[in-house]
């Protein structure tokens, strides 16, 4: 009896020798939270873009002459185009014909374009996005070897501004630059902009960001 007894404990530990190493394999290769974490994933790749991304307008922006507007009508794909607005401030569309656009912003642009289709189109809902902005522009003059007018981006700094200008030429006076900025008021503002120092990370706030007919010069 106690040699049956010795024999059936040997073989149960010679049995969860075998067994045990393949479970406990299984529980490495597989953490407990493995399930759990694959929905997760899934979802965040499905979460919508950030609104602020694919905003349809800025309210405070005024469109001008050579500005490229991308014109949505919804279920009219025979409306919607991309337009470019003409120099004499107007654009043209299907249906609704000539519109004045320049000094507009995009939301009263979308409701006078919508006021113009509703003899053809019930309750028509019309979007409108600046696609290029050509007719806000800044100047740079003096020693850079393109001097002239250049379009104005959001994101425009002076920096960004010599580097469209083609950068400095001989004995250009890099630690005198200066922008000429026009004030609401009628005044007119000097912003010094030392090249120099800004390069080597000193004084950055003198790399503004430019604003519609700022004139940097480059003595």
């Amino acid at each position: 009896m106690r040699f049956n007894l010795q024999s059936v404990l040997k073989q149960t530990v010679l049995l969860f020798s075998i067994v045990a190493p393949s479970g406990i394999w299984a529980q490495n290769a597989l953490p407990a939270n493995t399930k759990a974490d694959v929905p997760v994933a899934v979802a965040s790749l499905n979460q919508p873009v950030n609104a602020e991304v694919s905003k349809p307008h800025d309210d405070s922006f005024v469109i001008g002459a050579n500005d490229v507007l991308a014109i949505n009508v919804w279920k009219e794909p025979d409306v919607s185009r991309s337009v470019p607005v003409r120099s004499d401030g107007k654009i043209s569309l299907p249906l609704a014909g000539e519109i004045q656009a320049s000094g507009l912003t995009p939301l009263k642009l979308e409701q006078d374009i919508a006021s113009k289709l509703q003899s053809f189109i019930s309750e028509p809902e019309v979007t409108v996005i600046v696609q290029q902005i050509n007719s806000q522009k800044f100047n740079i003059l003096g020693m850079v070897s393109k001097p002239g007018s250049y379009s104005l981006t959001n994101s425009s700094t002076v920096l960004d501004a010599i580097a469209a200008a083609g950068g400095f030429r001989d004995f250009a006076k890099q630690k005198s630059i200066y922008v000429l900025r026009h004030n609401p008021n009628g005044t007119e503002s000097r912003l010094p902009f030392n090249y120099k120092d800004v390069v080597k990370g000193k004084n950055s706030d003198q790399n503004v960001k430019l604003q519609p007919n700022d004139t940097i010069v480059i003595p």
